[in-house]
C-alpha cells in the first residue's frame, strides 16, 4: 500500500475552533463590562431618604485616638461606634504606620464586635 505525501494541511477546523473561542471571549467581554440591570424604578410620594454616616478613625503615632478629628479615649470611641447602624455607616481608619500594632487590633475587634460591613483602612501610595 503507498501513502500519500502530506503536502496541505486542512486549516478549516483550526479556523472554526478560533471563531468559536472568540465568539465565547467577545461574549463573556460585553457581560462583564455590563454588569448591572438598566432599570427606571418607580417613584413613591413618601420618600426617605437614608441617612448614611462616614466616620473617621485615627490613631497617631503615640496611640491616641481620634473620632472625626477629635481626641477621644478607646471606651468613647466604642460607645460612638456601638450606637452607629454596622449595615449602612461606613468606618474609614486612618493608622500612623509607626503606631502599633495593638491600636489596630483594639479598633478592629470593636467593629468586629459590633458586626460592620462598611470598613475601609486608608493608605498612601
Amino acid at each position: 500500500m503507498r501513502r500519500e505525501r502530506f503536502d496541505k494541511m486542512n486549516v478549516v477546523p483550526f479556523i472554526d475552533i478560533v471563531l468559536v473561542l472568540l465568539v465565547i471571549v467577545l461574549a463573556t467581554a460585553t457581560f462583564v463590562t455590563n454588569q448591572t440591570i438598566n432599570v427606571d424604578l418607580p417613584t413613591a410620594s413618601s420618600k426617605k431618604a437614608e441617612e448614611k454616616k462616614s466616620v473617621a478613625i485615627a490613631v497617631d503615632k503615640e496611640g491616641k485616638y481620634y473620632y472625626d478629628k477629635e481626641q477621644l479615649s478607646l471606651e468613647l470611641i466604642r460607645e460612638k461606634l456601638l450606637k452607629l447602624d454596622p449595615k449602612k455607616d461606613l468606618i474609614s481608619l486612618h493608622m500612623d504606620k509607626s503606631s502599633q500594632f495593638q491600636y489596630f487590633v483594639d479598633i478592629i475587634d470593636i467593629l468586629k464586635t459590633k458586626g460592620f460591613e462598611n470598613i475601609s483602612i486608608i493608605t498612601k501610595k
